[in-house]
């Protein structure tokens, strides 16, 4: 058993206007009478293919800021799914409007840093995705060069599967247009996040096409639940990297002897309110502003 455990997904909050249509791991998706959609972000929080029973607060909210900033910033790459931020008071810093896509089936994964799932295949083949990589690599190592990883899109309680460019592309034929868009984001995130002291190991994008046909960016950007950020003054190959993401909940999970088959255990508060604390300093540090939950995005950097 996985996903969401025995309760099933949480009640979508009401919303004037607005119709539910789905609940996801993290975010809830609404419609209205003029065919906008309404994508919410929640305080759930996801690991191990499960969404755990206990909220991160005020997580929601650094998840939309954060993106925005990522897509305004971005949007001379690619084009992104944001419509509007003028959205119900009932979720204002937490949801934006976003225009509908027809969303590829692949996650679109660009690693710079060997670490994760990456780190585990690469012990077994010296290989990532059907990617060979030199011998001797540690993991948190930087790789020569970033590479495009693609994973298979789960459902809820599902694995995601790491898979090869040759299988990526069986699935969709733009793989390598995609590629090109992962990596070229990658890069140009990458170096505006060392402008904070945050070096962005990995990070996983999702795209698809709009109603006119264009490749767009959505989901979204760069956030702490999509991305590895690691403390650049820190970085040690070989050594636990200090995150400023959701790796120190996984890790504490793995610590508190859980087997991952079964219903996953409530979080103490100290683990909360530590998770919630580092989804805060990775907004500042990117953005350079304080994370202000009144507040849209961030936007004193670049």
């Amino acid at each position: 058993m996985s996903g969401f455990g025995l309760a099933g997904p949480p009640p979508a909050p009401s919303i004037p206007g607005w119709t539910h249509l789905r609940t996801g791991k993290v975010r809830d998706l609404y419609t209205n009478d003029q065919e906008q959609l309404l994508l919410v972000a929640s305080d759930r929080v996801s690991a191990f293919d499960w969404v755990l029973p206990t909220l991160i607060p005020e997580k929601g909210a650094v998840l939309t800021q954060l993106s925005l900033f990522w897509f305004k910033r971005l949007a001379a790459v690619v084009p992104h799914h944001i419509v509007s931020e003028d959205v119900p008071v009932e979720v204002l810093g937490r949801a934006v409007i976003v225009k509908p896509l027809t969303m590829f089936p692949i996650e679109c994964v660009a690693r710079g840093y060997l670490t994760g799932s990456g780190w585990s295949e690469y012990q077994k083949t010296e290989a990532v995705c059907g990617i060979a990589l030199p011998s001797g690599l540690l993991d948190g190592s930087q790789l020569p060069q970033p590479i495009f990883t693609p994973a298979t899109k789960a459902e809820i309680g599902d694995h995601d599967i790491n898979i090869t460019f040759k299988q990526a592309k069986t699935l969709v034929p733009e793989t390598q247009e995609l590629s090109e868009l992962t990596l070229e984001l990658y890069k140009v995130a990458s170096e505006m996040a060392k402008e904070g002291g945050i070096i962005l190991a990995d990070t996983k994008f999702e795209f698809g096409r709009d109603s006119r046909g264009a490749i767009t960016l959505g989901d979204e950007a760069l956030t702490p639940d999509s991305s590895r950020f690691w403390d650049a003054t820190q970085w040690l190959p070989g050594t636990v990297q200090p995150s400023y993401d959701k790796q120190y909940l996984r890790d504490w999970l793995v610590s508190s002897g859980w087997n991952r088959e079964s219903v996953p255990p409530q979080i103490p508060l100290e683990i909360v309110e530590k998770t919630a604390q580092r989804y805060k300093d990775a907004f500042y540090k990117i953005t350079g502003s304080p994370f202000n939950e009144g507040a849209h995005s961030g936007n004193n950097r670049g």
